[in-house]
């Protein structure tokens, strides 16, 4: 009898985890259900496939024999649950869209305009600073400032945001000098988030020195601020329309995110996922003036 498709996932979870705890979590089911269908499945291909060391499994030559496999086959997996939903010719179902945090909140903001213009999809916003595997369905479409180098992604340039310094309505700005706004208090993204922009300058702008307060997550930044903790750098579409906020200066050129849209290029054709492709397309041209920082109130 061939080994089935489910205990080559776990067979593939097991040879990936390298424990009996990483595989479980992964698929989801006990410790021992993770050994029992590992033991049947040497017993069924008749080698053993795992060496037990004291703190991990390690493949055999069989086993990475298999595994060479079973990574193949859950690739084509993949490939047909992405080409099965294409299939279908109704523009209608759910959409999963992933972006960070602060472009989250940009779709947020005009997701009433976007369902108008779509009722049939169900729209499902997640928030992350990695990429989303777009080849495995966690998202239908990412909005990222890079595109990575991955076969099968298409990209498509939504536009430009643009960064300044902003602060609390009440909070004393009595110089804008750079001295003096370097002397101030800042909000800023933590030691394993200065990749973010705008993070790296703040801190050549205040001669290495780390801002006061700290944290992982635009939105935190963006409250953070609000409350009157310090200047710092955020895009424009999330402070100029903040009337809490006031903008310290201009739009500091140095600092900028490209924003891409990506699909796989097995759904791009897919109707759901092509009608809100084209209305975030749109919505960031429409919205070009506000993401690149030239509507500012007075």
């Amino acid at each position: 009898m061939d080994p089935n498709w489910d205990d080559l996932r776990v067979f593939l979870a097991l040879a990936r985890g390298g424990t009996l705890t990483k595989a479980a979590k992964v698929l989801d089911v006990s410790h021992p259900t993770v050994a029992r269908r590992v033991h049947a499945l040497e017993k069924q291909i008749g080698a053993r496939l795992f060496d037990r060391l004291p703190d991990r499994f390690v493949p055999t030559s069989v086993g990475e024999e298999l595994l060479a496999d079973t990574e193949a086959m859950e690739k084509a997996a993949h490939s047909i649950h992405r080409r099965s939903a294409g299939l279908s010719d109704t523009v209608s179902g759910t959409v999963r869209l992933s972006a960070e945090e602060a472009t989250a909140a940009l779709i947020a903001r005009f997701s009433a305009g976007l369902r108008s213009k779509l009722p049939q999809i169900e729209f499902e916003v997640a928030t992350s600073h990695t990429p989303a595997n777009l080849s495995k369905r966690e998202a239908d479409l990412l909005i990222r400032e890079q595109v990575p180098e991955l076969g099968g992604i298409v990209a498509r340039k939504l536009g430009r945001a643009a960064y300044a310094i902003y602060a609390a309505c009440d909070f004393q700005v009595r110089r804008a000098t750079p001295a003096a706004l370097a002397a101030l208090p800042w909000v800023g993204f933590d030691d394993d988030h200065l990749r973010m922009p705008g993070q790296r300058w703040m801190q050549d702008y205040r001669g290495g020195r780390r801002p006061e307060i700290r944290g992982n997550n635009w939105l935190v930044l963006h409250e953070a601020t609000r409350s009157g903790g310090g200047l710092a750098v955020l895009p424009c579409h999330l402070g100029d329309p903040d009337t809490a906020l006031k903008r310290v200066g201009g739009v500091i050129p140095e600092v900028f995110a490209d924003q891409w849209l990506l699909v796989h290029r097995d759904l791009r054709a897919l109707p759901r996922v092509r009608a809100v492709m084209d209305a975030v397309v749109e919505l960031f041209q429409r919205e070009r003036a506000l993401l690149e920082g030239r509507i500012v109130r007075t």
